[in-house]
C-alpha cells in the first residue's frame, strides 16, 4: 500500500493495523521515504541477515580465516 507522509499521519492506527499484514510504503515530496512494517516482519528481517552473516563468517572460517583470537596472536608473534 503506498500512502503520502500526511495520509498516514492523519489516519496512523489505520495503517499500523494494515502494516501487521502488509507493508505500507510512504512518499513524502513525491518520493519514497519509508516502508512501515510490523515488529514480527522486523524481527524475521534481522534473524534473516543474522543467519547471512553466521554463513559468511563459517565460510570465511573454512576458507583459512583466523577469527578474533587466531589474528591477535598472529599479530601479537611479530
Amino acid at each position: 500500500m503506498l500512502v503520502t507522509a500526511t495520509e498516514l499521519k492523519s489516519r496512523l492506527g489505520q495503517y499500523l493495523d494494515i502494516a501487521e499484514t502488509d507493508p505500507v510504503i510512504v512518499k513524502k515530496s513525491g518520493r519514497v521515504k519509508s516502508v512501515l512494517i510490523s515488529n514480527a516482519t522486523y524481527e524475521k528481517l534481522l534473524a534473516y541477515e543474522d543467519a547471512y552473516w553466521a554463513s559468511k563468517a563459517k565460510i570465511a572460517e573454512s576458507e583459512g580465516y583466523l577469527g578474533n583470537e587466531g589474528s591477535e596472536a598472529l599479530l601479537d608473534r611479530n
